[in-house]
């Protein structure tokens, strides 16, 4: 009988995130959470072969948004994995309402992909930004101002400075199609929008 731990990495990886994230929708519709995990890691699989960047890809969200812990990750799938996962978490702010931290959050973010990230943490930056800005994309042109309701953060202005300084911090990735794609939507959702 075959078990989870007879499987490839990206494989054990996508089991151990959908077992995390079950039941989870992504933020004011019904698609599971878990599609935007797997298209980041389809993301990072177009920039590399990094099979632990890969997996770090599909797991990126487990310890920021689940019960899981780095610890955990760690645990299971080794050191720099986990390091990965470590480099897209966000920290909460427990405490705090979300609303009251988020630009704080989000400012320690592009801080950290401009001054501290490898070309490896900002490739898995890149495809959890693009992701997010696909569907961002994909529901303005439905719901118009009405999406950014869903959000801590409601203020679409606060929302373009954000993806705008994100692009900036991964400028160097910009031979990467995936960049140049995020460069664009962002333009196109902020911009033009």
């Amino acid at each position: 009988m075959l078990s989870v731990g007879d499987l490839p990495l990206f494989e054990r990886a996508a089991v151990f995130a959908a077992v995390a994230h079950r039941g989870m929708t992504r933020k004011g519709n019904r698609i599971p959470y878990l599609a935007h995990p797997m298209e980041a890691a389809a993301i990072v699989a177009d920039m590399t072969d990094d099979q632990e960047l890969i997996a770090a890809a599909v797991l990126h969200d487990v310890a920021e948004d689940t019960e899981v812990t780095l610890a955990e990750i760690q645990e299971y799938f080794g050191e720099r994995i986990a390091y990965y996962v470590a480099c897209e978490t966000e920290d909460k702010k427990p405490g705090f309402p979300p609303e009251n931290t988020w630009e704080l959050r989000k400012q320690e973010a592009i801080e950290f992909l401009k001054t501290r990230a490898d070309r490896n943490a900002k490739i898995l930056a890149l495809a959890d930004k693009l992701s997010n800005m696909r569907s961002v994309a994909r529901d303005e042109a439905v719901l118009g101002d009405r999406l950014w309701e869903r959000f801590h953060q409601k203020d679409k202005f606060m929302h373009g400075w954000m993806y705008r300084k994100v692009a900036e911090a991964l400028a160097d990735l910009g031979d990467y199609p995936a960049w140049r794609e995020y460069d664009w939507l962002v333009r196109k959702v902020f911009e033009e929008g």
